[in-house]
């Protein structure tokens, strides 16, 4: 037993799951592009000192100047954004529950775009995976769906996210067969950075740093440093240490992490219906992947 690897992937983990209830805190003295851009400029540093260190430096080629920013776009701007305007109405647990989601629409995405087939209880995970998402959302009052008062608007930002996340995903597969996987998240990170320094110049972010309080700072900080850069070299770590599913079984531990902090920190209260549901849908999740045994080393959304 890997005793390192398995302490760095429960490091990554945990900050993950943290990094819901961070914004949270981040979002109450800084709009999300300012949240976003500080954030990803400290994660760009960690990652590009990481990638000097191990010597990987490599510029890309031809058409993956232009590979990589779309990723960048997707994986780091629009899914930042999704996320961070969501959470501005969404709670954190909620959130984190949603995020869960994101190997679902990945098998969605297999089976409408490669024309993958699905086996029966893969279906049942993707329908329970559903149902536990509506439990979530309503709290346990599906009633609300009728009422049309079913969740907040950033509730269906962030779910929003999951599938663009997938996306990203699945677009990402042939970059990692040619690049490693710190250089090719640097490169997406910078290019995601400088879409997203567009929105926070245009919304006067330099002018909210400056009216920041030290818990607004510890909350970035932590996002910038462990969630952006130090929790996904730890994670990659752990990848080359453990079989990928191990590794990826972590991954079921951040959103009850995210329960827990969001309590401590935040107040959120505990529901027993959005446990259930929280339950629900990682068993979906599991019965969706189970069959293949793997997780994507990309498909990390927080």
């Amino acid at each position: 037993m890997n005793i390192k690897a398995i302490l760095k992937a429960l490091f990554a983990v945990a900050a993950w799951g943290a990094s819901f209830v961070a914004t949270k805190i981040s979002l109450q003295y800084a709009n999300p592009g300012t949240v976003v851009w500080l954030r990803f400029t400290m994660g760009i540093i960690i990652l590009g000192l990481a990638v000097g260190l191990n010597k990987q430096f490599a510029l890309p080629q031809g058409k993956d100047w232009g590979y990589f920013a779309l990723l960048g776009f997707l994986g780091i701007t629009f899914h930042q954004w999704l996320q961070s305007t969501g959470l501005l109405t969404a709670q954190a647990t909620t959130s984190a529950w949603i995020v869960a989601t994101v190997p679902v629409f990945m098998a969605l995405l297999g089976l409408m775009i490669l024309h993958e087939r699905l086996a029966w209880y893969q279906v049942a995970g993707i329908l329970l995976a559903a149902f536990g998402v509506l439990l979530v959302v309503a709290k346990g009052d599906l009633t609300t769906l009728v009422a049309g008062k079913f969740g907040t608007p950033g509730d269906f930002l962030v779910l929003i996210s999951a599938p663009n996340w997938a996306v990203f995903s699945a677009l990402s597969r042939s970059g990692l067969k040619k690049y490693s996987s710190t250089l090719m998240m640097f490169y997406v990170m910078s290019f995601g950075w400088i879409f997203i320094s567009i929105l926070f110049f245009l919304t006067s972010g330099i002018r909210q740093i400056a009216s920041i309080p030290s818990d607004g700072w510890i909350a970035i900080a932590f996002l910038g440093v462990f969630c952006s850069g130090i929790a996904y070299i730890f994670w990659y770590d752990a990848l080359k240490a453990l079989t990928v599913a191990q590794t990826g079984a972590f991954l079921y531990l951040e959103p009850l992490i995210t329960v827990i902090v969001a309590a401590l920190l935040l107040r959120e209260a505990v529901l027993l219906a959005t446990l259930v549901g929280g339950i629900t849908i990682l068993l979906g999740v599991w019965l969706v992947n189970h069959p293949a045994q793997s997780v994507q080393v990309i498909e990390k959304t927080a």
